[in-house]
């Protein structure tokens, strides 16, 4: 009788055993999976930012003065490697056509393969708002006659009405480690500032960001970016002129903390005053002598000098800043 108790006990322990054993053998049976957030392809970035002069390739757009700007740019992502978007930005100018400002529209696709992210698209530059300025007082002959009303200025200078255009674009980024990028672009219009005449427009970049020695987190770059404009021959409104191509460059630092960045930066190009006052009828120029092949009243205009451009801007994603 005993042999058959100690017999049905170790049966007993030994099933017991055996269930444990096959228990722990499936475990991810009993494990609860993880919830996995569904993928949204959709982002949304936005910013704007304010700045001491906006200069566009070398140019100041506002007679050396304040600028501020904001953009708004749907993104679509078909994959971790492939965007697709479009955008819209303003910015506040000061032109002698005495246009409202200038609205941007783009869009185009970034794919990105390892270390190297492509940019392609399309580019508008819309400048609204604009009247025909003409450097003959009191007279609405000429070009100005076809292009609605006629301001005067008095150096002689004259702006159509509308100098909208649009440009497709390549961009290329090689993001060397996490520090270091270097850049490539190329710009290409087929009536840059409605001249009448096609334009490219190519350059180099570089930034760099600095190890982490900053306080309170703060993070910092230095960058930089050589480039050269191709111009033409203008058409019969600007007296068929050929203006002469230039090189610009600008070379700054950054800091940065959250989505805020401060960049002061240093710009300037090669052209002399004499043809930056054919390439920009600047509307306040004076007589000084500058005298070239596309600039034959002598006026001279400083829009395309050297200068200091700070700049303060947000950034956001909707991604990454508004979960």
């Amino acid at each position: 009788m005993k042999k058959v108790s100690f017999a049905v006990a170790a049966m007993v322990v030994t099933g017991l055993g055996l269930a444990s054993a096959s228990a722990a053998d499936l475990p991810k049976k009993y494990v609860k999976a993880p919830v996995v957030e569904a993928f949204n392809p959709w982002d949304l970035a936005f910013g704007a930012a304010v700045m001491s002069d906006y200069v566009f390739r070398g140019v100041t757009q506002t007679n050396h003065g304040p600028g501020v700007t904001a953009y708004f740019e749907p993104r679509y992502n078909f994959t971790k490697d492939l965007q697709a978007y479009v955008g819209t930005s303003f910015e506040n100018v000061s032109f002698a056509n005495r246009a409202a400002g200038e609205v941007d529209i783009y869009g185009g696709i970034r794919p990105t393969f390892g270390a190297l992210a492509f940019d392609f698209g399309v580019w508008g530059y819309l400048y609204p708002g604009g009247q025909c300025a003409n450097g003959t007082a009191g007279i609405s002959a000429g070009s100005c006659s076809a292009n609605g009303s006629n301001i005067y200025i008095f150096n002689g200078n004259v702006l159509k009405k509308d100098v909208s255009f649009y440009e497709a674009y390549a961009k290329a980024t090689w993001n060397v480690n996490d520090n270091l990028a270097i850049g490539g672009n190329y710009f290409y219009s087929p009536n840059f500032l409605n001249f009448g005449f096609d334009s490219s427009y190519a350059s180099i970049t570089a930034k760099w960001i600095t190890p982490n020695f900053m306080p309170w987190g703060i993070g910092s770059y230095v960058s930089g970016e050589y480039g050269h404009q191709w111009l033409g021959t203008t058409d019969s409104f600007y007296g068929n002129v050929t203006l002469k191509d230039y090189n610009t460059w600008n070379v700054g630092v950054g800091f940065t903390k959250s989505v805020f960045t401060l960049d002061l930066r240093y710009s300037g190009t090669d052209m002399s005053k004499g043809d930056c006052n054919a390439l920009t009828s600047d509307w306040k120029t004076t007589q000084t002598g500058y005298v070239t092949p596309a600039n034959s009243s002598g006026y001279g205009s400083n829009w395309c000098g050297d200068t200091f451009i700070a700049k303060l801007g947000f950034d956001l994603t909707a991604a990454s800043n508004l979960k």
